[in-house]
């Protein structure tokens, strides 16, 4: 991994840690993230139940939204639209502090739309997990997100074409022999 990727990494890392509930920003005001808990005042109103946070695999940022609401808000309003806005806005915001934090800018590309997972916490409240990924560009030296390669004689075979010999050493990786160190009845 090259010292930019690092560097790209480091940054990202240091701009969601700086958005926990209760952040200021330099002139003492609470950041404006787009969130449902930064709506009312802190003491007086009920307080909304949500937050984020970013995963980085490969050269791809997920960004997962999870936020608490009622059916009513599920059924009545554009749902879908609102949880997809929110996570833009969580993008933009991102964008905004890793370039205060390092003076760069952020190169962010949406892969796909938001994967949306509801769930009944009772008849009246749900819980709703909301997730996006996005390309991160400017990374060197990182492979795209093709899954786990693993490499073995049999995934070897495999991969030139030589699918019949690699099911037969497959089955022969299998044993009669007992463990030295079992002590059940045979």
């Amino acid at each position: 991994m090259s010292q930019k990727t690092l560097d790209i990494v480091r940054g990202i890392a240091q701009a969601a840690a700086d958005c926990y509930d209760g952040a200021l920003d330099p002139e003492g005001k609470p950041y404006a993230i787009g969130l449902k808990r930064e709506e009312g005042h802190p003491v007086y109103d009920s307080r909304h139940m949500d937050g984020f946070k970013v995963k980085i695999v490969a050269d791809i940022l997920t960004i997962n939204y999870q936020t608490e609401c009622t059916l009513k808000e599920v059924y009545s309003t554009p749902f879908e639209n609102n949880m997809g806005a929110t996570i833009e806005d969580i993008r933009k915001h991102l964008q905004k502090k890793y370039k205060a934090i390092t003076g760069d800018t952020l190169s962010l590309a949406a892969e796909g739309e938001c994967n949306i997972l509801v769930q009944e916490t009772s008849r009246v409240r749900v819980f709703a997990i909301c997730q996006k990924s996005y390309k991160i560009g400017g990374l060197e030296g990182i492979e795209g997100n093709d899954g786990v390669k693993i490499h073995s004689t049999v995934l070897k075979n495999a991969e030139r074409g030589d699918i019949e010999k690699s099911f037969k050493d497959f089955l022969d990786l299998k044993t009669d022999k007992r463990p030295k160190n079992d002590t059940r009845r045979a």
